[in-house]
């Protein structure tokens, strides 16, 4: 059982869609699908405008360099390495700020300090279908004059007190890759409702679909298929049936991990509606008796695929190299256990792995000698 969304729409529903394009013969270059898919994805985020691009990562750069940034803007250790190098095409700088021990997001506690002359932004993350507290977070930038924005990668179909992620910030960007709920296989989206800003981020991606012209510096291709935009479009027709799967699969292993000793449930944190996409626990060696790796290479024994941090907080060491202690990042690092959840999983899987895990616990001391601990 494989970590991951993974949805892709039945194969009859996919055929039929790849021969329109071919007859069609407009495969990329902001084609008919691909605004059609930012005119849903506008309604459904409630904001002013929704930019398909490539990729997550192609967005976070093209966004960076639409909002001007320079010198330093912080980001949580606690995220993926792309969150952090987006900056270096706009020749911004990553300050790394760690994270709530509790939520595994950015504060505005653990950031004030960090707002030094010289910061021009801040660059949150929004994690397992759960959120920072956006509100405390803008107060703190307008306080600074600065910029924030996010990284709602795992965001999608999420709200807070009613409004959807998407609209928060100067703009966010959410990722379609495969992993996450709506998959484009690959893919993302910018939304905000700037129109200077979106008409910025439109000549950055490319000439096609650039509406009003406007100076930029830079310009890169950023744009998302036809394909990408057929396979979004669809599993957008199946999204509240992929939500009420994850929440079904999501209230199952709370309720069959709930006793575990060693093991804590992270629920969705930040947000009045989630799209449970993550499964994500943590594991305190001492008292679970083996260490999360030592459970990852057990479940991989029985086939199922368990990860730990994803590269979630690899830039921990470069700021460790600056002496940049991160004790928070660090233990989210070392106790952080993904489960798998998404289409390649059902209620009965969530059983097996359930039980694989308790089994695993009650036989630790046997396990970690076999593992040579």
């Amino acid at each position: 059982m494989a970590l991951g969304q993974h949805n892709f729409p039945s194969w009859d529903r996919y055929e039929a869609a790849f021969r329109d394009i071919f007859a069609r013969q407009y495969y990329t270059n902001h084609g008919p699908l691909a605004q059609q898919l930012e005119a849903r994805l506008a309604e459904h985020l409630n904001v002013r405008h929704a930019m398909c691009v490539t990729n997550a990562t192609i967005a976070l750069a093209l966004s960076a360099q639409a909002l001007g940034l320079k010198g330093k803007v912080i980001v949580p250790a606690f995220s993926f390495v792309n969150t952090a190098q987006s900056l270096a095409w706009s020749a911004a700088e990553a300050a790394f700020c760690d994270v709530s021990n509790e939520t595994g997001h950015l504060t505005p506690e653990l950031v004030e300090p960090h707002l030094a002359d010289g910061v021009s932004g801040i660059l949150a993350t929004n994690l397992w279908g759960g959120a920072a507290d956006v509100a405390g977070l803008q107060r703190l930038a307008d306080r600074y004059g600065i910029t924030l924005y996010f990284d709602s990668a795992h965001a999608f179909a999420c709200e807070i007190g009613g409004k959807p992620v998407g609209g928060f910030g100067r703009l966010e960007v959410i990722s379609f890759h495969s992993n996450q709920i709506l998959s484009a296989t690959e893919g993302a989206v910018i939304c905000t409702d700037d129109d200077d800003l979106a008409a910025h981020v439109r000549n950055i991606r490319s000439n096609y679909g650039m509406g009003r012209a406007v100076p930029v510096g830079k310009t890169g291709n950023g744009r998302l298929s036809e394909a990408q935009a057929a396979i979004a479009l669809m599993n957008f027709d199946d999204l509240p049936q992929l939500i009420a799967r994850n929440r079904r699969l999501h209230d199952a292993y709370r309720t069959q991990l709930a006793d575990v000793p060693g093991l804590t449930f992270v629920a969705p944190t930040g947000v009045t509606a989630s799209n449970y996409q993550n499964v994500v626990c943590r594991i305190d060696a001492e008292h679970f008796g083996l260490t999360r790796d030592m459970l990852i290479k057990v479940l991989a024994a029985e086939n199922i695929e368990a990860a730990g941090d994803r590269g979630l907080g690899a830039q921990r060491h470069e700021a460790a190299a600056q002496g940049i202690a991160l004790p928070n990042t660090q233990a989210w690092c070392e106790s952080i256990l993904q489960l798998p959840i998404g289409a390649q999983v059902e209620g009965a899987g969530v059983e097996v792995i359930a039980e694989r895990v308790r089994f695993a616990q009650r036989h630790a001391a046997a396990i970690a000698e076999k593992l040579g601990a």
